[in-house]
This record gives C-alpha cells, structure tokens and sequence, in this order.
C-alpha cells in the first residue's frame, strides 16, 4: 500500500507512522506537514507546506495513494471558533476534497474524538466543528471514515507536543492497566490506534463512525 500521513508529528500521527513503517504490506508513507518529523526510514518521503489547507502543489504525489490518515489537529483551548475551524475543518477537508479527486478509491481516516458532535448544533465550539469535519468526509469519499478514540495511551517512545498532556499521560501511565481492564472499548494505545487504522484500510468496515471496540 501507498499511504499518505498528515501531521505525523503529533501524538497520533507518530504512532500511526511507526505502524505504517512496521507493516509489511505498506511500500510507501508519504508525510506531509507543516514540520519535518525527523525520522529515517526507506520507506518514508516527507513534504513539508507552510499551509496544508493549501494542496494544489502536491496534488500529483497524492495520485493512486491507497489511503489517507489524517492526524492533524489542534486542542480548542485558547483558541476562537475561527481559527479552530481553519485548522480542524478547512484543512483536513482540503485534503479529503484533493483525494475525491485524484485517487477516489482511497480510503481516508479522519482521527476526530469521543463527544464529537455529528448533528453539528451543540453548544460546545469543538465538537460541532469536529461533527462538520466528519460529515464532509463521509460524503465526500465512499470509503471516508471518522475515528472516535477515547482515552489514548502513548508507546514506543510517543510523546504530546502538548505540555498539560505529556503531564497527564505521566500521571496516568501506572493506572493504565487497571483503566483498560475497567473500559476495555475507550481505552487504547497509539500503537493499537495505528494498527486498528491499517485494518480499516486493509479491509474497510461495516461502521464508517469507528469507535470503542473499532479501535481498542
């Protein structure tokens, strides 16, 4: 498979991208995002854009890709409805629209969250805009699917950009294996997370919100 990463710097993406370079069926991951990863590998190309809302320079290397991950995202806090929907909705709908046309087959997972709200009426800012990403994925590619994990635990070295979660997830880490005993279907690991998502690729599924025991 040929699979393209978008914001494989974050917590998400760098677990997705370490599944993607393990997995013996993947040939090639594409990254593109705003920063260089840093990583080495003979499978991996990066491209790196001041703006991924703005594709229309890459749009070639997105030709016959066999799916799309979309880790890219941004916490709400701090942050106004417009510049959270700029990245949390515009971007990641670029690329879903880019991919509609240049390689429609594709199968593209938008990491979205628990609480995300598809009537996209709700009071809260973050889930109403998250609701609005996802709809448009699932319209705008047949095999488009949203992943709803909840409580996710960082392996392999995976570290948040994000000081207050990289602090959480150390008070966490020795209640974990209790946690996923307790909530088997809301607790995962990157790891889980980016082989559950291989899986989707590999094989689709009958529910195109994933969720719980979709990615545990």
């Amino acid at each position: 498979m040929r699979i393209v990463v978008f914001g494989a710097t974050g917590m998400v993406g760098q677990g997705v991208l370490r599944e993607c370079l393990l997995a013996e069926d993947v040939r090639e991951v594409l990254v593109i995002g705003r920063t260089p990863t840093g990583a080495r590998h003979p499978k991996l190309r990066e491209i790196v854009l001041a703006d991924v809302g703005e594709l229309d320079g890459v749009r070639e290397d997105l030709v016959g890709v066999d799916a799309c991950f979309y880790c890219l995202g941004v916490s709400s806090l701090g942050l106004d409805e417009a510049t959270y929907t700029r990245i949390s909705y515009d971007y990641p709908v670029a690329a879903a629209r880019v991919l509609a046309q240049v390689s429609p087959a594709a199968t593209f997972v938008y990491v979205s969250g628990v609480g995300t709200d598809s009537s996209e009426r709700g009071r809260v800012m973050w889930a109403r805009v998250k609701g609005r990403t996802e709809n448009a994925v699932l319209d705008l590619l047949p095999r488009g699917y949203a992943a709803r994990p909840g409580f996710i635990q960082p392996t392999h070295g995976v570290v948040s950009k994000t000081r207050w979660y990289r602090l959480g997830y150390a008070v966490t880490r020795p209640l974990f294996p209790l946690l996923r005993r307790l909530f088997p279907n809301q607790v995962t690991t990157t790891d889980r997370l980016g082989r559950a998502m291989l899986r989707v690729a590999r094989e689709g599924s009958p529910r195109r919100v994933l969720a719980g025991r979709d990615l545990a």
